[in-house]
């Protein structure tokens, strides 16, 4: 007999559609992959050179599991130059990417029945890394209306004595929204008066666009800093996806629990690219600068077009790179002998007469939506949203 919980974990369904998509291309079908949640940019040069110093220089050996030391040092200034948060590097742990710092978090939080609250549309991996750490997902709907921001009436509506934490994720994957400092200040508040740990992931903080600006919810104080787990990596600022460098940033005692259990499962992240990530931290920005600009201008194209086709909807991101869009209004409309009916057959019917490979909502808790990457060159996103309206045009 196998593992009751780990069957009852779901595969992620961006890494489905975007090893699909990939699928189809290798066999020379021309699909425009919406669906990857990775940067199209190639990996700067200085960071490629730091690592093939690093493979040069023998630095190709276990370092301490919670990370090199110059690497902890370098996650502590850009701590305290981006964010304003005071850490010593006991307080940073290295991980295998961000997804693993997150399995560090619960794996350090939570003993089995305890409550996470999480706000959707929710990354598709929060839950079930929390049922994997014997946890309970606490799913609160939020409303396109209030930008998909979960508020403090929604939060108390959640509460149980069993909650043990909330997740706060800003810029947000999938929507793109992002939270303000009084938003941020007024769940701070609930979190402190509640006692209740706060996983922060801000993994697109670099990500944001106009006047909109990155606030972390550990520097609103000493009270919710306390409680607070920051975390964050290279993968998205840098694109750096494979490198698969993450960090978290917390008080002593969880960091200490979390090398723990990090020395067992994995030993320490990957030397060379512990050294690519100082590199990008300390090395030149501008790099960042120019992603973002494109992302920028790929984004005013996406939300425009979309608004143009009849029957689908979104509203405008304001940080990371995807756009989600409203599609329940087409529900119930066929194409040729198939009748769409969600989310899911939205996608499987694009993908297979579109070549247009999209994520269905129902993996981020909003099954009316489906999520767009802008994270492709101009042409091909333009070349994709010409196939969707196409495809609109002949439902029935």
């Amino acid at each position: 007999m196998l593992s009751t919980k780990a069957q009852s974990i779901s595969p992620s369904p961006t890494m489905a559609i975007d090893a699909q998509a990939k699928l189809m291309k290798s066999q020379g079908i021309d699909v425009i992959g919406f669906g990857a949640g990775e940067p199209d940019f190639d990996t700067p040069e200085h960071i490629k050179e730091a690592a093939m110093d690093a493979v040069r220089q023998g630095f190709t050996k276990y370092t301490p599991v919670a990370g090199a030391l110059d690497l902890q040092k370098a996650i502590c200034e850009k701590l305290k130059n981006d964010n304003g948060l005071t850490y010593e590097p006991t307080q940073i742990v290295v991980s295998n990417g961000a997804k693993h710092s997150l399995t560090n978090v619960f794996a350090a939080l939570l003993d089995p029945g305890d409550e996470v609250i999480i706000p959707a549309p929710f990354w598709v991996s929060y839950s079930e890394i929390v049922k994997l750490n014997d946890g309970i997902p606490v799913i609160v709907p939020t409303r396109e209306k209030n930008n998909f921001k979960v508020t403090v009436a929604e939060l108390g509506a959640a509460l149980t004595p069993k909650t043990k934490a909330l997740l706060i994720n800003s810029p947000n994957n999938p929507t793109g929204q992002v939270y303000t400092r009084e938003e941020l200040q007024a769940i701070a508040d609930f979190a402190v008066a509640n006692q209740l740990f706060v996983i922060s992931d801000e993994i697109y903080e670099k990500l944001i666009y106009g006047d909109y600006e990155h606030v972390s919810i550990a520097s609103l104080g000493d009270d919710i800093k306390d409680l607070t787990i920051v975390v964050n990596g290279v993968s998205k600022t840098y694109s750096m996806t494979g490198w698969r460098i993450g960090y978290t940033a917390s008080r002593l005692d969880i960091a200490k629990i979390m090398g723990s259990v990090q020395s067992h499962a994995t030993s320490n992240a990957n030397s060379i690219a512990q050294k690519a990530a100082i590199a990008a931290m300390q090395g030149p920005q501008d790099c960042v600068d120019t992603m973002k600009a494109a992302f920028a201008e790929r984004r005013d194209y996406m939300v425009k077009k979309i608004a143009s086709i009849p029957g689908l909807s979104c509203i405008e991101p304001v940080g990371a790179f995807y756009v989600f869009m409203k599609a329940d209004s087409i529900f119930g409309r066929s194409y040729g002998n198939h009748v769409i009916d969600s989310s899911d057959s939205f996608a499987t019917l694009l993908l297979e007469h579109a070549k247009v490979a999209v994520v269905p909502g129902t993996g981020f808790g909003a099954p009316e939506y489906v999520r767009l990457s802008y994270a492709l060159a101009l042409d091909e996103i333009k070349t994709g949203l010409e196939r969707i309206e196409a495809f609109m045009n002949e439902l029935k």
